[in-house]
């Protein structure tokens, strides 16, 4: 029951942060390789302020606005950029959160990472706080579908698939693409902010290693199977990504051999994303087209 629980945190809070990629790379065509620094970012934030002594929820209201404005800063250059030339540049952002992390000694502790983050004051401590975090969870991320669908439908969703489509139209339109560029990726930001400050104070460690090129291409895979620039797509991906990846370790793997339960969950991911590709292109829910 406790991991069956575990494993529904770990789908609501990575469905947050699959929504947030889907808003950039979806419906706007950003190949934001570097999503993984405003998760990052999200989590060191909350947990510093909280450890620090403020309330969680101002923390995490701290980490989403940090987020968001990281997210903005790293926009206005990047998206000078074109094509693949702006997914190297998320890339080395993302690599040098991490190597700030890392390094940083004074603040985060480096690769000793950040022990004892506290979880919000009305929930228990240990497995017995896990149904009212799941709860938690559960309602932020109703809220978070719920509010990108409502701006997805909106004329600000249909301009940013506008832009996906092609700039030159959007532009002839009179919209500005390089704004309608930078919202999106603030707003995927935030929510990216969210999920990590989420992520945080439920694991209650974090360590630069928790950031690494792995999680990006783990969303990114999550994005892709689901289906691009639709609602439901990301949270359909996150449940199939990690339901495949929990289910090898019930493999009767036997004892001595539990290193190979991490390169077979990679594996699982890499027949999962063949299969997917050649019988379902457009993922598990494709975009309904006009």
């Amino acid at each position: 029951m406790d991991y069956a629980l575990h494993i529904l945190i770990l789908m609501s809070i990575y469905s947050i942060f699959a929504i947030s990629l889907n808003l950039e790379l979806g419906y706007t065509g950003l190949y934001n390789f570097g999503h993984v620094a405003f998760f990052g970012i999200g989590a060191y934030t909350s947990a510093l302020l909280s450890i620090s002594g403020y309330p969680v929820m101002m923390s995490m209201a701290f980490a989403m606005t940090a987020a968001g404005a990281a997210g903005a800063l790293l926009a206005v250059p990047a998206l000078r950029l074109t094509g693949d030339y702006f997914g190297v540049a998320t890339l080395v952002f993302a690599e040098m959160v991490r190597l700030f992390f890392l390094n940083e000694r004074w603040l985060t502790k480096g690769p000793m990472g950040l022990p004892g983050i506290p979880r919000p004051s009305w929930m228990n401590e240990g497995v017995a706080g896990m149904p009212i975090y799941l709860l938690f969870c559960l309602v932020l991320t109703s809220a978070v579908f719920l509010l990108v669908r409502r701006l997805t439908t909106s004329p600000f969703g249909r301009a940013l698939k506008v832009v996906r489509e092609d700039e030159y139209v959007a532009q002839a339109l009179g919209k500005s693409v390089f704004i309608l560029k930078i919202k999106s990726v603030a707003v995927g930001s935030v929510l990216a902010g969210l999920a990590g400050a989420l992520w945080a104070h439920y694991i209650s460690y974090i360590s630069p290693g928790d950031f690494t090129l792995n999680e990006t291409i783990l969303v990114l895979l999550c994005v892709v199977l689901g289906g691009r620039g639709t609602n439901w797509g990301p949270v359909l991906g996150v449940c199939m990504v990690v339901f495949f990846g929990e289910a090898v370790r019930f493999l009767p793997i036997p004892a001595g051999f539990g290193r190979f339960i991490a390169p077979l969950q990679g594996m699982a991911y890499g027949m999962v994303l063949v299969l997917m590709m050649l019988k379902r292109p457009e993922g598990l829910v494709p975009e309904y087209r006009r």
